[in-house]
């Protein structure tokens, strides 16, 4: 939550309000600053959160609806004129389960029931229902953190910023210690509402990311935890900025595209810092974002991490939470990871470039449907005047396939944003992409090998029996993109090869070290140098770092794909395709038998080799789990 200046209301959905009968969820709505225009703030779904602290609300949003007023009425503000996006789809032939049903399981699970409002006074003693019974394991859950007691010690605590559900933002001044005299922001939450041993571990998390997360200027400091018998309080640096939603607001709902770079790179930075500290927001929306102060060129920083987790490199997290409007669609399906802060990037990202949200619907099951099944429309106004960079930009994070999906540090380097003057971070997915080159089989290692051979590059590939062994003489490929180059080339940089331009584990060891934080830590990032051990007894130079970090998924994004995968296809024909069979290609790929049939256009029958479609197939290392991903294009 951090500093706010809306106040939230708790509302409980029951149904879906939509007419297919699905139900709702809980969700947490509050008044929004009015819009510039004028007239009432439209109301409208907002965050699914999971967590039991009191995260920010997702506000009544100002962003137009596509939807037209009716005589019947209309979530439309005065004023405000509708979306241009036709992209959320209006009409089923059949509606799917609604998203919304799991999400409310997984509330009740970490909130707790509802209590009813007309409680019964039961009779003959038989009040050791189940109400009961959660009355009882709620007397015994241990709200004791830990933290420092006496705040009014140490703090005067003034007047209230912000509300949340689970409790307030309160200004207050330090009276004493390295404080002394400045203004801070407290957040307040309420032991009262934490009523299942779930909502406790959140706050505990919470207060362990904050104080182990820390060193980047676009994050909001730490200072101290407090309790009482009432309350957990959070002391954190106050910024008196406002939100980036009302800068967004004063702006008349939307940036231009010299100032939403500069927006952008901010967030970008951070959170590339989180994901590389193993760190996932997963609740990142423009209410998140406060300036430092009210000058325009004012940083920002990132807020509330109530929502926050630790993962590991290869960890996939399962629980829903998030904000209706930001969430990404592996989230609805309770697989995701780093990701999925990247898609709530793109529709901040949208958002700040055309004023609209990428998916809308009156409901929050409505919202999840398109955000499952509808695209992002940038064909009306005013994407035509923005470049094709910007656009770009949005899709690669738009993309329901989140393996497509550009990481923090890479979007850094995309040419959308290579004008500006920002540094490159370290990017925890070259540790996992080269984690995954070293444990790759030779076979595979032959064919990547071939997407940084083509024109000016030479290779000597021989094989006996099931092995290829290859040599690879010149630097890079007319198949890497500029873009693609800038950015390896940056991280290899950032390893700082040794005299000889190669490096070994140990440059890969000392790099994360130096990024390290105890938030690092804490989620086991460094456990995945162990993978990367082989490196001790060789080195790896540039060339073979370009084919260790290559990914096909990021290459598919591109536009130039099909001329990628064309000529990188000639090449592995005259030099190492060879004669296999399904059996032997299962077995490479890591398939059971039930996939022999699924493979049978993988090799050509004229001559046993790969055909195209196996080429691609096989590089991208498809499983049938995969295969059949509905959010997977």
């Amino acid at each position: 939550m951090g500093q706010c200046s809306a106040k939230n209301i708790a509302v409980a959905v029951d149904g879906d309000g939509d007419g297919d009968g699905d139900g709702g969820c809980d969700v947490r709505r509050s008044s929004s600053p009015v819009p510039a225009t004028g007239g009432p703030a439209a109301s409208s779904p907002a965050p699914v959160n999971s967590a039991g602290t009191p995260a920010r609300s997702s506000s009544a949003s100002p962003w137009p609806s596509p939807y037209p007023r009716s005589a019947a009425g209309s979530p439309l503000a005065s004023g405000i004129a509708p979306s241009p996006s036709r992209s959320t789809p209006r009409r089923f032939f059949r509606r799917p389960p609604s998203p919304a049903k799991h999400i409310k399981a997984s509330l009740a699970k970490r909130f707790g029931r509802k209590k009813p409002i007309d409680a019964s006074i039961p009779e003959d003693g038989a009040g050791d229902g189940a109400g009961g019974r959660e009355e009882e394991a709620e007397r015994h859950l241990d709200k004791s953190f830990g933290y420092e007691k006496n705040i009014e010690s140490k703090y005067e605590i003034g007047k209230e910023v912000g509300k949340g559900h689970f409790g307030n933002t309160c200004l207050a001044r330090a009276k004493k210690g390295e404080l002394k005299g400045q203004l801070v922001a407290i957040k307040i939450i309420s032991k009262a509402k934490m009523t299942t041993a779930i909502a406790i571990e959140d706050v505990r998390r919470e207060v362990k990311i904050l104080k182990s997360l820390a060193g980047h200027a676009n994050l909001v400091k730490f200072y101290e935890a407090y309790e009482d018998e009432i309350n957990v309080y959070i002391i954190m640096e106050f910024c008196g900025g406002g939100e980036l939603l009302e800068r967004i607001l004063s702006r008349g709902g939307k940036y231009t595209e010299k100032d939403a770079k500069v927006i952008v790179i901010q967030i970008l930075s951070v959170i590339a810092f989180c994901h590389l500290q193993g760190v996932v927001h997963r609740d990142l929306k423009p209410e998140n974002f406060l300036f430092t102060t009210k000058d325009e060129n004012a940083p920002m920083k990132i807020i509330d991490f109530g929502l926050s987790d630790f993962i590991r490199p290869d960890e996939r997290l399962n629980d829903i939470v998030g904000s209706a409007y930001y969430v990404a669609p592996e989230v609805l399906h309770r697989s995701y990871s780093t990701e999925a802060d990247m898609w709530s990037i793109g529709v901040i990202a949208y958002i700040l470039l055309c004023g609209s949200r990428p998916f809308w619907a009156r409901t929050e099951s409505g919202i999840f449907r398109a955000v499952l099944r509808a695209d992002p429309n940038f064909d009306e106004s005013p994407w035509p005047t923005i470049s094709l960079e910007a656009k770009d930009f949005v899709r690669r994070l738009l993309n329901k396939d989140y393996r497509k999906r550009m990481s923090a540090a890479k979007a850094l380097s995309h040419p959308w944003l290579r004008d500006e003057h920002h540094q490159i971070p370290l990017d925890i997915q070259i540790y996992k992409s080269v984690k995954f080159y070293i444990r790759t089989t030779p076979f595979r290692c032959a064919a990547m090998k071939v997407w940084i051979a083509f024109s000016d590059i030479t290779f000597f590939i021989s094989h006996t029996n099931s092995i290829f062994v290859i040599d690879c003489f010149i630097a890079l490929s007319s198949a890497l993109t500029e873009d693609e180059l800038l950015y390896t080339r940056s991280q290899f940089n950032l390893l700082e090869p040794n005299n000889d331009g190669c490096i070994s584990v140990e440059n890969f060891r000392m790099a994360l070290w130096q990024n390290a934080t105890d938030a690092m830590k804490a989620s086991r990032v460094p456990d995945i140098l162990n993978a990367l051990e082989q490196l001790s007894y060789r080195r790896m130079n540039f060339e073979e770092f370009c084919v260790a970090t290559i990914n096909p998924y990021q290459l598919e994004a591109l536009k130039e794909w099909e001329q990628i995968a064309t000529r990188a296809f000639q090449y592995f024909e005259e030099e190492g395709n060879r004669v296999i069979s399904i059996e032997e290609l299962a077995q490479e790929m890591n398939l059971a038998p039930a996939a022999y049939s699924m493979m049978c256009d993988w090799i050509r029958p004229a001559d046993g080799k790969l055909s195209f479609l196996g080429f691609t197939k096989f590089l991208h290392g498809v499983t049938i789990r995969n295969s059949r991903t509905r959010y997977h294009h």
